[in-house]
């Protein structure tokens, strides 16, 4: 795949176009903020993106105004990966300290996707507003916690409960509900799916196909139609039922094997006195 060039042709104003980061803004500041806190627009097409092709100088990094990226990361030929989409802050030319581990990291831009430069200077005019940068914060923690819920995913046992729950997952940020369903309006295609759930690409149709006849997605024209509640409340009954332990047993002197009786003998009532026994022979 050939690498796509990024342009900053444009300036953008983030709060117009993402008006939740200026939620908290008293209404009397609103407008001015809106104005005046203005950054480069980068603009990347469909396809691998290694890095922007213009130079960044350091700054907050870069909002994602719309679309949808996907991040990888590979470490010792596995590979983890996170779908990043509109309100996610990134810096895709900073790799950390040095790692023991070898590890890469790849960017692929699955929609076209604008985002804002926020480097020194509208950085700058953002801290101006510290609600701003509060929202900003909250997002950066927010990714945490779906990482977090991603890798919980990930460690079910089944390929298909995964795909279930990642679905679920993603819906609760970007499902749209029409007609009493929910629609998970994203192109992802098979290995991008066995990248999120750490399953092989070969799996995941295999699960997906399975899931189709059961009735529980089905193929929307872009993305999935989610047609059953989440499994969440279901997966006990996925499991499969735990064994009855066997009471223990005790050999018959005739060489059979009775159960160990678990309540008290009772004994045949005695005959009456002076009376004639009931036989236990046939008469």
């Amino acid at each position: 795949m050939t690498h796509r060039k990024a342009s900053t042709d444009s300036t953008c104003h983030p709060l117009r176009e993402l008006p939740e980061l200026a939620r908290t803004i008293p209404a009397t500041r609103r407008e001015l903020a809106e104005a005046t806190c203005t950054a480069r627009a980068l603009n990347v097409t469909r396809g691998r993106w290694k890095q922007p092709a213009v130079d960044l100088p350091e700054g907050a990094g870069l909002l994602v105004l719309e679309g949808l990226l996907l991040r990888q990361v590979i470490v010792e030929g596995r590979s983890g990966a996170e779908l990043l989409g509109t309100g996610d802050v990134l810096r895709p030319w900073e790799h950390g300290a040095p790692a023991k581990l070898r590890q890469a990291t790849a960017w692929r831009a699955l929609q076209i996707t604008r985002l804002a430069v926020l480097d020194d200077r509208a950085a700058e005019r953002l801290a101006q507003h510290p609600e701003i940068m509060r929202e900003l914060l909250e997002r950066s923690l927010e990714r945490s916690r779906r990482l977090a819920v991603n890798i919980a995913i990930v460690h079910h046992p089944r390929v298909d409960i995964r795909l279930q729950m990642l679905f679920w997952h993603l819906a609760d940020r970007w499902g749209q509900v029409r007609n009493g369903q929910t629609i998970l309006p994203l192109r992802l295609t098979h290995s991008v799916l066995a990248d999120l759930i750490a399953a092989q690409r070969p799996t995941v149709s295999t699960a997906l196909a399975d899931l189709v006849n059961r009735e529980i997605v089905r193929p929307a024209q872009v993305g999935w139609r989610l047609l059953v509640p989440p499994p969440a409340g279901r997966l006990a009954s996925d499991q499969p039922a735990p064994s009855k332990r066997r009471r223990p047993t005790r050999p018959d002197p005739g060489g059979d094997r009775i159960p160990n009786p678990t309540h008290r003998q009772v004994r045949s009532p005695r005959a009456p006195r002076g009376g004639r026994g009931v036989s236990a022979q046939p008469g």
